[in-house]
């Protein structure tokens, strides 16, 4: 129950990778017969990667992930730009592989402004609208939300960046391989994407890139990816990013309908249940099988503890962040008071997920959440 932290690579994927790794193990930029089998792997899955988003093979530059895509996007752009009196524009609800890359270009002497978000964790075109300058350069605004599974109206947002002159990117990493994503109807200039959360390998992702758009190269040393991402290719890793890409494009249809159909199922089921439950995001706009709530007076770790003993794999927030014990940036840009969003959990369901799973999740989290708040002290006379 936590696909939206990562997937099991498809098994399908897997054995695509598994050549590259032991008999086609060549370097791709070789020239010699084993080499040009690994560049023929590396673009074979370009173009699969850019039928996915409607792209062009060559908008699509390989990286490790999400994080280094958003980083490349950011600092990339912002390197080909004056130093100072630039003004940049993101979301409160960001994950902080664009959060804390918008922070570090501040501390350089960047205008930065962070749009608030609506309860449901939207960010509203108008609100967009009345933040952009004359020297607005770049909008970056995720399409859906990791902690709360908002989807947002990333067309419209994208659109009023360009009026304004700015270049709009969008982490992707949350949508692309699961519901329909197309970069020149959302009219994006730059999409991050990564392969963990579409049933590809870890360590692999990519960064569309409009052509047009200039970027500045962030890492130094050979002529990989266009000059912008220096390395010897990931081989396996890339081809199984392609074929997870494909193997997306073919299931994705049935797989939106069941997991929008068992995620109702569990939402609504659990909402009876527990009382003093609050479902968080946009109740409709939300990313299939995503499931987030916030439970009064019990706190989201012991919650995950106890379910993990039962054999349910959750998440309170974002797995990149569940070390902190800070109460989650999302959950408090939605207006939700510390002492409930620390009440979080994440059910994110995927495409091995049955209706037997959602029934057992709704047969254990009632009673978990009866003894937690049997010994919660914010209960009772002196609570909440």
């Amino acid at each position: 129950m936590d696909h939206s932290a990562t997937t099991p690579v498809d098994s399908r994927a897997f054995r695509a990778m598994e050549p590259y790794l032991t008999e086609e193990y060549g370097n791709p930029s070789s020239i010699h017969r084993m080499g040009q089998a690994a560049r023929n792997g590396v673009e074979t899955a370009r173009e699969q990667v850019a039928r996915l988003i409607n792209a062009s093979p060559e908008e699509i530059i390989f990286t490790s992930g999400g994080t280094e895509s958003d980083n490349l996007a950011i600092l990339g752009l912002m390197e080909t730009m004056p130093s100072r009196g630039q003004h940049i524009i993101t979301s409160a609800v960001e994950h902080h592989a664009v959060l804390d890359v918008f922070t570090y270009l501040e501390r350089k002497g960047y205008e930065v402004t962070i749009l608030p978000v609506n309860k449901y964790g939207t960010v509203e075109p108008e609100t967009l609208e009345r933040a952009m300058k004359p020297n607005t350069v770049l909008v970056s605004i995720m399409h859906a939300n990791n902690e709360i599974g908002t989807i947002q109206p990333i067309k419209e947002l994208a659109a009023i960046a360009h009026k304004g002159g700015a270049v709009f990117h969008t982490d992707a990493v949350q949508t692309v391989g699961r519901i329909p994503v197309d970069v020149k109807d959302l009219g994006v200039d730059m999409l991050s994407c990564s392969s963990h959360k579409l049933y590809g390998p870890k360590g692999v992702g990519c960064l569309y890139i409009k052509k047009g758009t200039r970027l500045a190269r962030r890492l130094y040393g050979g002529s990989q990816e266009r000059k912008l991402r220096s390395g010897t290719e990931n081989v396996p890793g890339i081809v199984g990013f392609g074929a997870a890409a494909e193997i997306a494009a073919e299931v994705m249809s049935e797989s939106m309908e069941r997991l929008n159909e068992l995620g109702r199922n569990l939402s609504d089921s659990l909402q009876r249940l527990i009382p003093d439950t609050i479902l968080t995001g946009d109740p409709v706009n939300r990313i299939p099988g995503h499931v987030s709530l916030c439970f009064k007076y019990v706190e989201g770790e012991s919650i995950l503890l106890m379910l993990d003993q039962m054999g349910i794999m959750a998440s309170s927030g974002s797995a990149c962040t569940s070390g902190s014990l800070d109460p989650s940036h999302v959950l408090l840009a939605i207006g939700l008071p510390q002492e409930i969003a620390h009440g979080s959990v994440r059910l994110s369901l995927g495409r091995c997920n049955t209706q037997e799973d959602v029934d057992y999740v709704v047969q254990i989290l009632p009673g978990i959440i009866e003894r937690l708040r049997a010994m919660s002290p914010m209960t009772g006379e002196g609570g909440m």
